[in-house]
């Protein structure tokens, strides 16, 4: 009995031995195969990591290729609004050339019917009456009378001083605000919607009038100057500049959010218009 319990012992530990041996390979295999598994994933990690690399560097890249061309662009947008502006100027001038030829023009006076001294008859034939002593001829010259007046010959003869038309007045207007007289180029301007409210310049003289204030440093003045433009000639090449300047003013305040609503305003209003591309920048730096 002895002897039978004793290599039941033996047996039991050489299998106890076999077991924990083929354990010990079952680790050791499961082991190795995470280690693969372990060494494929840092592979795999390094590759997405070196993918990672490439597109931040291809966004980098994409970031600079952007911001370059968006000062291009704005460079060329300067260039083409002075274009415009050169053409619109020239166009303007010659306007004012045309109104100021026609203020020179004398006007037409009416003289009225030869009053007649005496006649001579001789024969008593069709033709043969004489008139003498006409006083067509104006006694005395028409006096330069201030503008707007109306003067009188002693015949009679009418003359009307013509006053400056709508594209004279804005003329004067930016001449003053080029040499620095804001108060006078305002006066010009007002003067201007003043006497022609209708007139194609209306527009740009409002515009002009708040560059006035703007150039006071009166930016309240300014700011109400730009609103107006956008209100009272929304269809006009100057709503979106004034609307684009109202926001400027609006950020320069630090209302963030009014500021975003009027760039958004000029993008949603005048999608085509140069200001709209300048907002849409702005929209895409603001915070």
């Amino acid at each position: 009995m002895a002897t039978g319990a004793c290599f039941a012992t033996r047996e039991d530990v050489r299998l106890l031995q076999t077991q924990v041996e083929a354990a010990q390979a079952q680790a050791a295999q499961a082991d190795s195969q995470r280690h693969a598994q372990l060494d494929r994933v840092i592979e795999q990690l390094g590759v997405v990591n070196d993918s990672l690399g490439r597109i931040g560097n291809q966004l980098t890249k994409f970031q600079g290729d952007a911001e370059g061309s968006l000062y291009s662009m704005g460079q060329q947008l300067i260039q083409i609004q002075e274009l415009t502006g050169q053409s619109q100027r020239r166009l303007q001038e010659l306007r004012a050339g045309l109104e100021a030829q026609r203020a020179a023009v004398p006007p037409v006076s009416v003289a009225p019917p030869a009053e007649s001294g005496a006649v001579a008859a001789s024969g008593g034939g069709a033709g043969s009456g004489l008139v003498v002593g006409s006083a067509s001829t104006p006694s005395s010259a028409t006096g330069g009378g201030p503008a707007g007046t109306t003067t009188r010959t002693s015949a009679g003869a009418i003359g009307t001083t013509v006053t400056p038309g709508p594209n004279q007045l804005y003329e004067m207007a930016l001449d003053q605000l080029r040499r620095g007289s804001t108060a006078a180029a305002r006066t010009a301007l007002l003067d201007l919607l003043r006497q022609y409210p209708n007139a194609d310049v209306a527009p740009d003289a409002q515009f002009y009038v708040a560059e006035t204030y703007a150039k006071e440093r009166d930016t309240t003045a300014a700011d109400s100057g730009y609103q107006l433009v956008a209100q009272r000639y929304p269809t006009s090449d100057r709503a979106a500049q004034a609307l684009f300047k109202h926001a400027l003013v609006l950020q320069a305040q630090h209302k963030v959010q009014a500021g975003r609503a009027a760039l958004e305003e000029v993008v949603r209003k005048y999608p085509r218009s140069d200001e709209a591309v300048l907002a849409r920048d702005r929209l895409r730096t603001l915070r």
